[in-house]
C-alpha cells in the first residue's frame, strides 16, 4: 500500500529513539508527528488525528496502556505498542486497552515497518469477501476453505475462529479476546479450550503442524495468523 500522506504519531520519552523512529518512518514515506509524554501524545492525537500510533508503553507522566484506552474513546485508527516491557500481563493488558499489536525492543526496523503497514490494511473498513494468506484462501460469502486448491473440512467453531485470525492477519489477538468473539463471554477464561482448537486447525491447514507457518503462539498472550515467509 502508498504511505504517501499516511500520518503516523510516534509517542516515546527517549529522544535517541524518537528521532531514529522518525527518520525512519519519513525514509519510508511517511508523514510523523512525534510526543515525549502521554498528555502531549493525547493533545496531538485531538489537534491533528493520525491514522496510526506507535506508542511506548512508559511514559514520564503515565502509561501507554492509558493513552490507548483514550484514543479507543473515540478513534479506531491502529495502535501499534511498542516497548521494552516483556511481562505478558503488561502486554495483555495493552492489547486489551485497544492496542492492534505489540512490538518488544530491541526490534527490527523492518519487522516494525511491516505490522505497521498490516495494521494500515486492516483499518480500511470495506469487509473482503475473500480472504487470502499464501496458499490459505477463504472464501467468506461460501464459507469455503481451501489451502493450496485442495479444500478443507472445518467445523462451524473451525472456521469462525479462523475467520477471525484471517480477518486480523499479522494482529495478535490475546486469548480472552478471541474467546470472547467466537465463543462469547462465558468463556473468556478458557484457554485450554481455545489450545484444542487452534491443535485441531493447525493439523488441518498447516503442511508441519508441528512447525507452523500460518498460526502463530505468542506464549501466555495469544495467537496471530501470518503468511508464511
Amino acid at each position: 500500500m502508498s504511505t504517501n500522506g499516511t500520518r503516523v504519531l510516534v509517542v516515546d520519552d527517549e529522544p535517541q529513539i524518537l528521532r531514529a523512529l522518525e527518520i525512519t518512518l519519513r525514509r519510508a514515506g511517511y508523514d510523523v508527528d512525534t510526543a515525549r509524554t502521554a498528555g502531549d501524545a493525547l493533545a496531538a492525537a485531538g489537534a491533528n488525528p493520525p491514522e496510526a500510533v506507535i506508542l511506548d508503553l512508559l511514559l514520564p507522566d503515565g502509561s501507554g496502556t492509558d493513552v490507548a484506552r483514550e484514543l479507543r474513546q473515540w478513534s479506531s485508527m491502529p495502535i501499534l505498542v511498542l516497548s521494552a516491557v516483556e511481562d505478558e500481563a503488561e502486554k495483555v493488558a495493552a492489547l486489551d486497552a485497544g492496542a492492534d499489536d505489540y512490538v518488544t525492543k530491541p526490534f527490527s526496523v523492518e519487522e516494525l515497518l511491516a505490522r505497521l503497514r498490516a495494521a494500515l490494511r486492516r483499518s480500511v473498513p470495506e469487509r473482503q469477501q475473500v480472504l487470502e494468506i499464501g496458499d490459505l484462501r477463504i472464501d467468506v460469502q461460501k464459507h469455503l476453505v481451501t489451502v493450496d486448491g485442495e479444500t478443507v473440512s472445518l467445523t462451524p467453531t473451525e472456521y469462525e475462529l479462523l475467520r477471525l485470525l484471517a480477518e486480523n492477519e499479522g494482529r495478535l489477538l490475546t486469548h480472552p479476546m478471541i474467546l470472547q468473539k467466537v465463543w462469547g463471554p462465558a468463556y473468556s477464561r478458557e484457554s485450554n479450550y481455545l489450545h484444542v482448537y487452534v491443535s485441531h486447525l493447525r493439523r488441518k491447514i498447516e503442511p508441519d503442524p508441528a512447525r507452523p507457518r500460518y498460526i502463530l503462539t505468542e506464549p501466555g498472550v495469544g495467537y496471530r495468523l501470518v503468511s508464511p515467509s
